[in-house]
């Protein structure tokens, strides 16, 4: 354990990248980051971002990465909502490659488009509840 208040924790993770990689977890149990509550996740970063420079200082590291999965798809294997702070060095082999090799540029209408969605979504407050992801499920889905 390396810091600890009433909602959070951060401790050394057990597989770490490098040398002083931390982990920064909320006490009470929230699955993903669409789970927790705003107040508390922006908590989770300020802890984050308070370990940030000292981690990066004691793994001698010449970088940062600060890290979130949330969900199985985007690589999340323990399924209590965290944070991880990992000192980087050159050559130290992890990559989050960005941008995604296997992504190609899209042509400006599609990133205005999709800008366009998230507007309307953020301005949309009944958009996102779970009895509406359905019928957004089923708009993607091709027909056959």
């Amino acid at each position: 354990m390396c810091y600890e208040d009433r909602d959070v924790v951060a401790f050394m993770d057990i597989q770490p990248v490098n040398a002083g990689h931390v982990l920064v977890v909320p006490r009470e149990h929230f699955a993903s980051l669409e789970d927790i509550p705003r107040e508390l996740a922006t908590h989770l970063f300020d802890v984050a971002m308070q370990l940030a420079p000292v981690v990066k200082h004691v793994g001698d590291a010449d970088g940062l990465n600060i890290l979130v999965n949330s969900g199985a798809a985007a690589g999340q294997d323990v399924f209590h909502f965290h944070v991880h702070v990992i000192p980087r060095c050159p050559d130290d082999g992890f990559d989050v490659p960005l941008p995604f090799a296997g992504s190609r540029m899209p042509d400006r209408t599609v990133l205005d488009a999709n800008a366009a969605r998230i507007i309307a979504t953020l301005r949309d407050p009944v958009a996102l509840r779970p009895d509406r992801r359905v019928a957004d499920e089923d708009r993607r889905t091709p027909s056959r």
